[in-house]
């Protein structure tokens, strides 16, 4: 196969993303307790619910508003997959990096369709400052890819 790399990324960071929650909120009862000191002030896990997108951006409590979230995101995901695969086909850093982004974005789909938001529980802090907001391993991979994909899109274009 020609994508493996983009496939085997997309379906490892949905993979990571839909255990981590389960096992976290569901599994440690974050759902209930709401907070727990992994390594403070480090690392918290905190239980957060998005409706919106990264840091609660366009953030809404609407039925309608869940649903233009799950459309947006499954088209992004599409566009970033057929641009990789027209473009750069050669280049396995940047299959990854797409694979990456659309296994995270597909990871807060599926919380959109099952909880109607995403479900949030990573929070970190250091030196001082107090972070307010809650992320997921799926914003990680979907940072990380993005990232990914530029740094590796100028090296990709001297393989081709």
């Amino acid at each position: 196969m020609r994508h493996s790399a983009l496939y085997l990324a997309a379906l490892v960071a949905l993979v990571l993303d839909q255990v981590s929650k389960i096992g976290v909120i569901f599994g440690l009862d974050l759902v209930t307790r709401l907070h727990l000191d992994v390594l403070p002030p480090l690392l918290t896990f905190r239980y957060g619910e998005n409706r919106g997108i990264n840091f609660g951006l366009f953030d809404g409590d609407g039925d309608s508003s869940r649903w233009v979230l799950i459309g947006l995101s499954l088209v992004i995901s599409v566009a970033v997959f057929l641009w990789v695969r027209r473009s750069h086909a050669k280049s396995r850093l940047m299959q990854i990096s797409a694979g990456l982004v659309i296994g995270g974005a597909l990871g807060n789909v599926v919380d959109r369709v099952l909880y109607g938001y995403v479900l949030d529980f990573l929070n970190m802090a250091c030196c001082g400052f107090n972070n307010p907001y809650v992320f997921n391993v799926a914003d990680i991979f979907i940072f990380g890819g993005a990232a990914g994909l530029i740094l590796f899109e100028g090296r990709a274009k001297k393989l081709a």
